[in-house]
Formats: structure tokens, C-alpha cells, sequence
């Protein structure tokens, strides 16, 4: 057209010269040059132009995508800042923060071997007791280089009477008041035995003072001191203290061989790190056997006050782990179905762009430019929105022995990666949602155009999702034949699967739920029905996108309670089933002294009494391979007296035989997992790391009420912390012996009498703050996202219905009959999720459940009413807010 519209005839441009005529196609090809190269820049800006224009056309739809991004974001982010803050957690420093370093045994106990096929592998444990030091190495720790004093310190807890009252308190040597510091403020130090000097808060609840007297109960009976002095100190926190003579308290701890940890005081002028070198070099590698010797500084020391303390943050990482994964898996399958929808719904506008001439990479490059630019707002918002809740789920799961940190920098990475993350999975959802439009010819795609509804799922989703179908179901049934963790683990990984696979065949499962509901619904709603069946048969991958977010939120929910319910329940009815004590006896938090059971025993109508020992052992075993360590709690208990307080149903054996400290009884489904039996004999670690073998007495099934192991109470009692019991079960020989036993028990103050429950006997509590705190994270936090994706996903895609309702109306249906099928099209896809949710998480329930409890999973009905009306009024509000609101009631309020 350039070489025409240059010259003024044909015939003349023809008959031209020949310089002529090149320099008119000289002159030719340089003027198309220039508006060949605006063409291309116009066609690199087309997508631009394209994705802002759609943007401003499309604002509702976009909107629900930006707010289940912006919730995804926030989600991530705060438990990335969660999870960060327990990896730094460390235990508070109290009682030694006066020492610049402190000598402890090392908590963790290691295991290694080679699983098939590879490199030997180590796992590892905090023991749930502490370890002690050889009394030895106070004195190497004294004579290293650039120590100016090291103090052995043991702590044991007391009782404090006096004329104001009796509190608890932790009995400490003087020489230790260093450490901390303590400093006198009235009164001199304790010089002998029956001198005693009390901290200020000790002596203000017992109305002590200088001169006065106290009773003083460790482990015996009560004993009688004279105050010779009260301490003071300017550092809070801790437990109140009470300072003896160090050879008196050395007596009263209990084991003189050794000691808690040693506090060390460097020299004038000695850094912390030289200090350090020093210990490390004068002292051994190891000490009492294989433990390690640990020298810690700063804010590790806090780790020998509190030796457990790490062992619960190990417990709890796996847990919230599982649940960030779970979060991660949510929040990228709600960005992908809330993006997927809304690039479907605008398949007719693609298609038409497609036939007009745009070509198939301007179609995917504007689609993605408009998701990046809403999901990149929505993922800083997002970010930026995940510090408050990542601090309001980090204040659920502080504990007093294990605050969590939040170092400046942490929430600004938590909520930068999630924002990153979010922004980084939405551009490629999009354009992988826009490429079966974007892919057809011209041709094909005006005609796809005149009818953009897709088609079925391809071949490649549709056998994605029914090999995770499949997978799930095996793995719920591989489920069935495993025990404790492997099979809760097993159970997890098919809930996973079977959630993915109803994303994936979620326009197949829809065609299944409208042909059993879309009956009930004709009969049900009259013309209105009669719509809401044809549109719901005609629309499968839109009904099957409606559903997938409300099975994911009833899933996930049912399985998260309904597991904790199941074990909940399972181990009541054990633990009441194997009660036979009708009276127990309960005393401080640090437990019993020594001698209340003899006491009791020999109370008038008392026909059996047993202490009851409580601590943890650590099994070494191997699960599909690997090493593993897992940690049991255990109770030791007396065996003469047991058969009249506690019946844990022996399979095999006799309790009887539970005495010394090689014996032990087992669990039998967990006998059945290690392959002993009766005379076998089982390794395992006591609570201070001590490795035994233990010979197997009996058998028992209520494992789940009184755990997986049973051992003598002597076996225990050189192992603990505290060698005491925490309760002593009674049995009355005409069920009246409560008077008789206070009155045996007068002399020991602070312990009480009442009934016996199953909460006595039960070897772990029926619930604990962290166990709630869990529970608000994993079912509110997440359970509320999902709901929001409910209600953002059924919104966008009554906002893509706007044509559809103008056409109903144009047709001749009334507002009210739009609106009623509106109603019975939501409670098709509101009961068809919660049907197929439940059924999803029934699968791995049952077989989690008779794996572990022999018996059908249990959910509380009241929790899946709550959890059906919660799913029921988010997808109203989704599915009919945009037809009752300003814009929806334009379209359903007047006629087309």
C-alpha cells in the first residue's frame, strides 16, 4: 500500500527509469520503516493497555481474587513469623543471672543408623529429666583459668509455713544466692541446719521476720527453722527461693554424687567467650557415662533452669509444622481456584479478543499483568496485615518456661517472603487458567466465544486427580495396619490427597451431586427449582469450583477435631475404666512428700494405696528405616498395691511381677509394633538418658488411658527430677476411709483428699493451653480462611452471572423467582460440600481411628453444627450478597 499511495500513476511508476524506480523503493521501504516499528511497540503495548482496561471492567471480580489473596498472604505470613519465633526461642535466664556461665549436662540423647540404602543417620531428643553433673567437676570447673568461683547448685522443692500463711518455694544453698544474685537486706546468712533465710516475697506471704520461726517441708515431714535473715534481689521473675546451709541442702536433695549445674563467676576483666575456652579445655567431654558437658553463656543459660524446656518447643515444632504445611497447601489451592474462576468466567471476552486478531501471547501476557498487579497489591497488603495476627498466634502458644521472641527483623522476612510467595504463584496460575482460550485458532475461538462455558476437564487433570484418589484411599488403608504416629501420619497424607483430587475432579463430582440433589430441588422449588437444577447441570466446572473451597474448610475442620475427639474420648473411657481407687490424695505442684503413702496405707478402712510416679522414657526404634527417638510418658507405680486401684485389663502376664528395676509392662498394640512379648525384653531410655533393658511382666490394652509403658515406681524414682509422687490412688475397704485418711495426713500441710476421676490416672491431661492454642490456630485461623474463600469464590462467580440473570429476566422470570433459584442453588452447593466434605475426611478418620482406638472417629455433634452453620451462612453471603446488594439488586430488580 506504501509503494501505491508514493506514486501518482501506476503506468508512470512503471515506465520509469531504472535509478527511478530504486530510489522510489528506496524511498518505499524507508517510510515503512518507521510505522512498522510504532506497529510493534503498539502490539508490545497492547497487553498493558488490555490488562488496565480490564481491570476497570471486571472491578467485582478482581475484588474477591484480592481479597483471597491479600488473606492467603497474611495467612503464610504469620505463621512464617510464628514458626520463626519458636526456631529462636530459648528459656528465660532467672536463676542464674548473676553467673557469666553455667556447667550443665547436655538434655539431648542421640540415635543413630543406616537406613536401606543410605548414609547412616542420626536422630535426636531432649530428654524430659534432668541430667546431672559429677559433684567432681565443681572443683575442675573452680581450678580453670579465669574463674573466680564456681558454685554447685541444686534446687528442691519446699514448703513454707509461717504465722501469715504457707507458700511454695525452691530450696537453695546460700553459697548459690550469688548467682542469681541475691544480696541480704536484713539478717546475717544461715550458719547451721535449723537456719533458714527467706526471699522477700517468702517472707511476706508467711509473715515471717528476722528472729521468727517457719516450718520447712522437703521430702519428709515438716521441719521447724528460725529465720536468721531475709535476701532481696533486684532481678524478677522465678520461683520464690529459700536459702540453707550447702551441706543441708545437699543432704535434703537426695543425691549427693551429684549436682544440678555449676555456677561459675569469671575474674575481673575475663570476657565471656575467654571464659568459655577456658571451661571448655579444664573440664571433660563427657561426664556420668555418654552425657555430654555443656558450657552455656548469655542467653543459653537458661536452658539449665528449665532442661525440659527445649523438649516441648521439639514437640510443638513438628505440629506447627504440619499445620504450616497444611497452610501452605489452603492458601495456594484458594489463590488457584479464586484466580481459575475468574479467568473462566471472562473465557467469552478472551475468546473474542483471540478472533479479532490478538495473538495468543499478548492474551496470556495481559491476563498475567493484570494478576500480578492485583495480587502483588493484595500480597502486600497481606504482608503487611501478617505481623498483628502472627503476634496474636504467637501470644496463644507462649509459655511460661518458653517465651517466644520477635527479633526487629523478623516480622518485616515473614511477611516479605509471603508477600514474594503470593506474587510469585499467581501470574502462572492465570495464565496456565487462560491458555485453553488463548490457544485456539481465530476461528475456534469465535466460536467459543458465542458459548465460553469450558468444556470438562482435560486428561492430565482429570488422571492427576483420580491418582490422588486413589492414593488417598490407600494410604487411609495402609492406615488401618499401622499404629500411633505412623498411622496418624498415613491418615494426614490421604486427607491431603483426597482434598487435591476433589479440586481436581470438581467438574466430574459436581455432575454426580446434581444428578442425586438437582431432583429434590425441581420438586422442591417449583420454577425457581427447576432454573437452579438446569443451571447447576449445565455449569459443571462452575458448580465444582463452588464446591471445592466449602469441602476443603468442612475437611479440613472434621479432621482437625474430630481427631483430637476420637483420642479424647478413647482414652476417658479407658482411663474410668481402669479406675478402681475411690479416693485420691493430691499435693503441690512438686508433689507428694516422702512417707504420705506409708501414711495412708496404714490410715483404718484403707484396703490398697498406690503412689503414682510420673515422668517420660525416650524408645529408639526405626519407622520405615530411619531412626527415629519418640518420647513416652510413663507412670511408676507400686505392684502389691496396684490390683486394688488400677486396672489397666492385662492381656498376658502378671502385674504382680512389676517389681525391681528390670521389670516393665507394655501396651499391647505397642508390644504388637516392637515384636515382644512376655519374658522379651525392651530398650529404653529413662528420663535422665540412663539406657535399661527392661524384662516385659505384662501385657495390657488401655495403653491410651495409662500409656504405652508401665514401670516400677523404683525403677523411676533415681531417674526424676523430683522422686516424688504426684498422686496416691486409695482404695477404701467400705468406701467411707476419707475421714480416716485427712486425719492420717494432718501433719503434712497443703495436701488434700477427694474422690478419685479418670483426670487422675490418665497419663497425659484432657487438654492443656497449648493443646488449646493449637486448636484456635489450626481450626480457627485456618478454618476462617477457608470460610473467607467460600464466600470470595461463590461472590465471583454470582458476579459472573450477571449476564445470565439479565437474560432470565429478559425471558420474562420475576425477581422473586431469580432470587428463590439463587436460594436453592446455594443450598445445592452448600450441601453438596458438606456432604462430600465429610466424606473426605470420614476416609482418613475411620482409619485413623481404628488404628488407634479400635473404635469409629467421634465429633461432638454441637462442633459439626457449628461447623454446618458457619459453611452455610458463608456461602449465603457469597453466593447471594452480590444479588441482594446495590449492584445485584440493577440486575435482579428490573427487567433487561
Amino acid at each position: 500500500m506504501s509503494r501505491k499511495s508514493g506514486s501518482p500513476s501506476g503506468s508512470g511508476s512503471a515506465s520509469e527509469g531504472g535509478s527511478g524506480s530504486g530510489s522510489a523503493n528506496k524511498g518505499g521501504r524507508e517510510g515503512v520503516a518507521r510505522p512498522g516499528s510504532d506497529v510493534r511497540a503498539g502490539v508490545r503495548r497492547a497487553p498493558a493497555f488490555l490488562a488496565r482496561r480490564s481491570l476497570k471492567a471486571h472491578r467485582r471480580a478482581w475484588g474477591a481474587v484480592f481479597t483471597a489473596t491479600t488473606a492467603a498472604a497474611a495467612l503464610i505470613g504469620a505463621f512464617a513469623l510464628v514458626v520463626g519465633s519458636l526456631l529462636l526461642a530459648q528459656p528465660p535466664v532467672e536463676r542464674y543471672a548473676g553467673a557469666d556461665a553455667v556447667v550443665a549436662a547436655d538434655q539431648r540423647v542421640a540415635y543413630t543408623a543406616k537406613p536401606w540404602g543410605s548414609e547412616p543417620q542420626t536422630a535426636t531428643a531432649y530428654l524430659p529429666e534432668r541430667v546431672r553433673l559429677d559433684r567432681s567437676l565443681v572443683a575442675e570447673a573452680a581450678a580453670a583459668h579465669g574463674v573466680a568461683k564456681a558454685v554447685a547448685d541444686d534446687s528442691v522443692p519446699v514448703t513454707v509455713g509461717g504465722d501469715g500463711g504457707a507458700t511454695a518455694g525452691a530450696g537453695r544453698s546460700w553459697a548459690a544466692a550469688a548467682l542469681t544474685p541475691y544480696r541480704l537486706a536484713e539478717g546475717r546468712a544461715p550458719r547451721i541446719a535449723t537456719e533458714v533465710v527467706l526471699d522477700g516475697s517468702v517472707a511476706a506471704a508467711t509473715g515471717s521476720r528476722v528472729g521468727g520461726h517457719v516450718t520447712l517441708q522437703a521430702d519428709g515431714a515438716p521441719r521447724r527453722y528460725t529465720v536468721s535473715g531475709v535476701a532481696g534481689t533486684g532481678h524478677r521473675g522465678g520461683s520464690p527461693a529459700v536459702f540453707l546451709t550447702e551441706r543441708h541442702l545437699t543432704a535434703l536433695a537426695g543425691h549427693p554424687g551429684t549436682v544440678d549445674a555449676i555456677g561459675v563467676l569469671a575474674e575481673e576483666g575475663v570476657s565471656t567467650d575467654a571464659l568459655r575456652a577456658s571451661l571448655e579445655k579444664a573440664l571433660p567431654d563427657r561426664a556420668r557415662g555418654d552425657r555430654d558437658v555443656r558450657v552455656l553463656t548469655g542467653q543459653e543459660r537458661g536452658q539449665a533452669e528449665h532442661p525440659d524446656a527445649l523438649g516441648a518447643r521439639g514437640e510443638l515444632l513438628p505440629l506447627l509444622a504440619s499445620i504450616t504445611g497444611t497452610v501452605f497447601m489452603v492458601a495456594l489451592l484458594v489463590i488457584a481456584t479464586t484466580i481459575s474462576q475468574a479467568v473462566h468466567q471472562r473465557a467469552g471476552e478472551l475468546a473474542l479478543l483471540r478472533a479479532v486478531g490478538a495473538t495468543p501471547r499478548q492474551l496470556r501476557s495481559a491476563v498475567g499483568r493484570e494478576v500480578s498487579r492485583v495480587a502483588g497489591a493484595a500480597a502486600v497488603l497481606g504482608g503487611v496485615a501478617a505481623v498483628p495476627l502472627g503476634l496474636l498466634m504467637r501470644s496463644l502458644l507462649t509459655t511460661d518456661p518458653l517465651p517466644l521472641p520477635v527479633p526487629v527483623w523478623l516480622p518485616f522476612a515473614a511477611s516479605a517472603a509471603a508477600a514474594v510467595l503470593v506474587a510469585l504463584a499467581a501470574r502462572p496460575v492465570a495464565v496456565l487458567a487462560a491458555r485453553g482460550v488463548t490457544g485456539l485458532r481465530p476461528a475456534a475461538a469465535l466460536g467459543a466465544a458465542r458459548a465460553p462455558e469450558p468444556g470438562e476437564p482435560g486428561r492430565v487433570r482429570t488422571a492427576a486427580g483420580a491418582v490422588l484418589a486413589m492414593g488417598g484411599v490407600s494410604a487411609a488403608g495402609a492406615a488401618t495396619a499401622q499404629g500411633g504416629q505412623a498411622a496418624a501420619v498415613a491418615a494426614s497424607g490421604a486427607a491431603t490427597s483426597l482434598i487435591i483430587a476433589v479440586a481436581l475432579l470438581g467438574p466430574w463430582i459436581a455432575r454426580v451431586a446434581t444428578r442425586v440433589l438437582g431432583t429434590p430441588v425441581r420438586r422442591a422449588g417449583g420454577v425457581s427449582g427447576f432454573l437452579a437444577a438446569r443451571s447447576a447441570a449445565a455449569h459443571h466446572r462452575r458448580l465444582g469450583a463452588a464446591i471445592t473451597p466449602i469441602v476443603l474448610v468442612v475437611a479440613f475442620v472434621c479432621v482437625q477435631l474430630a481427631a483430637g475427639s476420637t483420642l479424647e474420648r478413647a482414652a476417658d473411657r479407658q482411663a474410668a475404666a481402669a479406675l478402681r481407687a475411690d479416693l485420691v490424695v493430691t499435693g503441690p505442684a512438686a508433689g507428694l512428700p516422702a512417707g504420705t503413702a506409708r501414711a495412708v496405707r496404714e490410715a483404718p478402712g484403707v484396703k490398697a494405696a498406690t503412689g503414682v510416679l510420673r515422668s517420660g522414657v525416650v524408645l529408639a526404634h526405626r519407622e520405615m528405616g530411619d531412626p527415629k527417638l519418640d518420647r513416652f510418658p510413663v507412670l511408676g507405680v507400686t505392684a502389691d498395691q496396684l490390683s486394688g486401684t488400677l486396672d489397666p485389663r492385662v492381656t498376658a502376664g502378671d502385674p504382680a511381677d512389676l517389681t525391681g528395676r528390670g521389670t516393665v509392662a507394655v501396651g499391647e498394640d505397642r508390644a504388637s509394633d516392637l515384636g515382644v512379648g512376655i519374658g522379651d525384653s525392651v530398650e529404653l531410655r529413662l528420663g535422665d538418658g540412663t539406657e535399661v533393658r527392661l524384662r516385659v511382666v505384662a501385657l495390657y490394652e488401655r495403653a491410651l488411658g495409662l500409656g504405652e509403658f508401665m514401670l516400677p515406681r523404683e525403677a523411676l524414682a533415681g531417674h526424676v527430677s523430683v522422686p516424688r509422687d504426684q498422686r496416691i490412688l486409695v482404695r477404701s475397704a467400705d468406701g467411707g476411709a476419707a475421714p480416716a485418711v485427712r486425719r492420717a495426713l494432718a501433719a503434712y500441710p497443703g495436701v488434700r483428699v477427694r474422690p478419685a476421676t479418670a483426670d487422675d490416672v490418665r497419663i497425659a491431661p484432657p487438654s492443656s493451653d497449648r493443646d488449646n492454642a493449637m486448636v484456635i490456630i489450626g481450626v480457627g485461623v485456618i478454618g476462617g480462611f477457608a470460610l473467607l474463600a467460600v464466600v470470595s469464590t461463590l461472590s465471583l462467580i454470582t458476579v459472573g452471572r450477571r449476564p445470565e440473570f439479565r437474560l432470565l429476566r429478559t425471558v420474562g422470570a420475576g425477581r422473586r423467582q431469580v432470587r428463590r433459584m439463587l436460594v436453592l442453588e446455594t443450598g445445592l452447593v452448600a450441601v453438596a460440600g458438606l456432604a462430600i466434605g465429610t466424606l473426605v475426611a470420614a476416609v482418613p478418620l475411620l482409619a485413623f481411628a481404628l488404628s488407634v482406638t479400635g473404635s469409629v472417629p467421634y465429633l461432638p455433634p454441637a462442633r459439626y453444627g457449628m461447623l454446618a452453620l458457619a459453611v452455610t451462612v458463608a456461602a449465603g453471603a457469597g453466593a447471594l450478597g452480590p444479588g441482594w446488594s446495590g449492584g445485584g439488586r440493577s440486575v435482579l430488580g428490573r427487567r433487561a
